[in-house]
């Protein structure tokens, strides 16, 4: 049995709205057991015995499509995986005046052109670094979703394969106890 996260792409936005306990119950009905969701910004943890995870997320994205009736994207990773990703964010998660984020993305090649960005930016307002699997990104409060790395990861050809969580999400994910 392996715990895996997925990490749903724009829902309880633009129009999208899903109850947790809907939410929730979607995953169940495809067998899954241990489901928790956190936050109502579509994270949710759950066991699995499917040990092909390019089969699990389309299953799980054909379910949530549809059930919900809209185009379902998700990334998913186990959370092994996820721990590994915490730990090895390479700012200072606590740094005063800044944001911890973790982009995360289902084709390498997507991830790769994104860091391709990164030398272009100015450290004095954020910062990105490749990770295994992801891309760690710390901006400005002030500046927030108004950085032109926000801006260039939130085009639309890059909303099916990434998703951004903020690094305290993730600690509350790999803090979140196991469903019963």
């Amino acid at each position: 049995m392996t715990r895996f996260v997925a990490l749903l792409r724009g829902i309880n936005v633009n129009g999208i709205t899903i109850t947790m306990n809907d939410l929730r119950g979607t995953f169940q009905a495809l067998g899954h057991t241990g489901v928790e969701t956190v936050l109502a910004s579509g994270n949710v943890l759950f066991d699995t015995d499917l040990t092909d995870a390019a089969a699990l997320k389309a299953q799980i994205e054909r379910a949530l499509s549809g059930r919900f009736g809209y185009e379902a994207w998700i990334v998913l990773i186990d959370t092994d995986s996820l721990a590994r990703v915490v730990r090895d964010f390479p700012f200072d998660p606590g740094r005063d005046g800044w944001h911890p984020y973790v982009l995360f993305g289902s084709v390498p090649a997507v991830l790769g052109e994104l860091a391709a960005e990164a030398p272009g930016l100015d450290p004095a307002v954020e910062r990105v670094a490749s990770g295994d699997g992801v891309l760690y990104w710390q901006v400005l409060r002030s500046v927030g979703i108004t950085s032109p790395f926000s801006k260039i990861t939130g085009k639309a050809r890059y909303r099916s394969t990434t998703t951004t969580r903020n690094l305290r999400t993730l600690d509350k994910l790999l803090a979140a106890p196991p469903a019963r």
